[in-house]
């Protein structure tokens, strides 16, 4: 949730300077930095992409030969990259065919989906958790073999569970929390690579 006091920390103001309009970018800047997310030419599914910096840091990364499908129930705030496209839509009622119709099969789905907050730690974690696994199971449907998985999770009583069922499909779950993360939060990031597909 945004808040106006907020307006005045360092990320959110180098965000303005720099034309995105959310802080998150440094987040996954330094995750791209430190794991190798994104490749020219690849193609990505942004879960929870409003107002859009992870879109836009991701298009620019892919570049013109590649592609970014963004996918939330709040419209950006930007204006959508030329080889990007957005579907305002529920996660929850978004379908795999959804997103393979655009490009076929993706290189890479990231979530920087949260729930709104209620202020009860356990309660917030718990729908967090819910955007988390839900996350995965579109992953699952939409990721080629070898490919990478991005998301977001606050920690909880069901966090080692999330972690687990990532590692079912991907060879590798790394845990990581960059430093534009509020030091107050609970968030965490799961980077998984090397997807297995099944059967």
């Amino acid at each position: 949730m945004y808040r106006k006091d907020r307006q005045s920390e360092p990320y959110t103001l180098r965000a303005k300077r720099e034309g995105y309009p959310a802080r998150s970018v440094y987040k996954l800047k330094e995750l791209d930095r430190k794991f190798h997310l994104f490749k020219k030419g690849g193609k990505v599914l942004d879960l929870g992409a409003a107002p859009g910096s992870w879109l836009l840091y991701i298009a620019k990364e892919v570049g013109e030969k590649g592609f970014v499908l963004g996918v939330d129930t709040a419209p950006l705030k930007i204006e959508t990259p030329f080889n990007a496209s957005f579907l305002q839509k529920s996660v929850m009622e978004f379908k795999a065919q959804d997103a393979l119709q655009y490009m076929g099969e993706y290189d890479a789905v990231v979530s920087d989906m949260a729930p709104a907050t209620s202020g009860v730690n356990g309660l917030d974690a718990e729908r967090s958790l819910k955007l988390s696994f839900r996350a995965l199971e579109v992953a699952v449907d939409v990721l080629k073999s070898g490919a990478t998985f991005v998301c977001k999770v606050l920690e909880g009583e069901g966090f080692p569970s999330f972690v687990n069922a990532v590692k079912r499909d991907f060879r590798t779950a790394k845990l990581a929390k960059p430093r534009a993360t509020r030091k107050e939060s609970s968030e965490l990031y799961v980077i998984a690579r090397g997807y297995e597909k099944r059967g």
